[in-house]
């Protein structure tokens, strides 16, 4: 990860995913924040399937960013859905629109990461870090070490 945007979509993934923790954290407790999630055991699954591809989004896969994606787009898609239609019909409170953003975002962020990490030229490009790759991957230092390791003849008293 070596652009800017990468390591923002990174850090308001987990800012959204603490948030989503914290809430139903506080709803399991009865206590109300901001937003109340739509299905509690759904919602503790998501949490987890949603931290480990936090987690390879990070590592630049791309299979945890579509099912990052996909999950997020099953459980928030129904959610966005259940607060439009109040808000096309009228009939909207202030806790629907306050769940209708909160739905955007589960649905938007998923998906800037999963272009994000689809559009990667370096993930294409070097699978492997250049960084590691002179010393793991070059025979001639391997030889050049052992050729030398050889000659070496120290005195011992």
């Amino acid at each position: 990860m070596k652009n800017l945007s990468s390591w923002l979509i990174a850090i308001f993934a987990l800012m959204f995913w603490a948030f989503r923790a914290i809430a139903t954290v506080l709803y399991s407790m009865g206590s109300e924040f901001i937003a109340e999630p739509m299905d509690i055991t759904m919602e503790i699954a998501l949490l987890f399937i949603t931290f480990i591809c936090i987690c390879f989004i990070v590592k630049r896969k791309l299979l945890p960013t579509a099912i990052y994606l996909v999950a997020h787009g099953l459980y928030y898609g129904v959610y966005l859905y259940q607060n439009v239609m109040p808000a096309i019909e009228g009939t909207a409170t202030m806790d629907s629109y306050i769940s209708l953003l909160v739905a955007l975002v589960g649905i938007i962020i998923p998906l800037l990461a999963f272009f994000d990490v689809l559009l990667d030229k370096s993930r294409k490009a070097h699978p492997v870090d250049k960084k590691t790759d002179w010393f793991y991957k070059n025979k001639e230092y391997d030889r050049k070490m052992d050729e030398r390791a050889d000659r070496n003849q120290y005195r011992t008293l």
